[in-house]
């Protein structure tokens, strides 16, 4: 009798999942339907230059769709398109101390994605993502900037990524 239990739970649990047609355990809401992407390089256009930075965030957006999703990347012409514009790179004080330096500072970067569906025109977005890390005003840019610019790319992928296909 158990094990008759087991098997219908096991099969109710298996319609529920599939039934949908739109679920996926990596958090993704694609329809069947669309099966290849294209994710353009990310332009860069902020004053302040950062020579990796395009190519980081493209590479690592990329990597998530590989990991999370089983949509083929195309060059050209996919089923979705995103594409993108690093808008921003800039460093500010955060933390001022009673002598009025700054103890600490932030890297902020700023991006703008264009998201396209072309199955699914309803689901297109154009947004401005920001992400930033601080660190103490006793270290330079130059010491930290690539271990922050690492943190704040793999949380931009992670906005860009739930935005878009997770719809988060």
């Amino acid at each position: 009798m158990n094990r008759l239990r087991l098997i219908s739970f096991i099969a109710a649990c298996a319609a529920c999942v599939t039934s949908c047609g739109i679920y996926s355990f990596s958090g993704t809401s694609i329809q069947p339907d669309v099966e290849t992407i294209t994710l353009n390089f990310f332009e860069y256009t902020a004053q302040k230059v950062n020579p990796s930075l395009s190519n980081d965030l493209t590479e690592a957006l990329r990597e998530q769709f590989r990991k999370m999703t089983k949509l083929e990347q195309i060059d050209e012409e996919g089923d979705m398109e995103i594409s993108g514009a690093i808008t921003g790179y800039d460093v500010s004080a955060t933390a001022v101390t009673a002598n009025e330096v700054a103890s600490q500072n932030r890297l902020t970067v700023a991006v703008r994605i264009t998201f396209e569906n072309k199955k699914h025109p309803e689901d297109n977005l154009e947004s401005n993502f920001s992400q930033y890390a601080d660190f103490p005003s006793t270290q330079s840019l130059d010491a930290v900037e690539s271990a922050l610019c690492k943190e704040i790319v793999d949380r931009l992928v992670e906005d860009i990524f739930n935005a878009t296909v997770a719809q988060w």
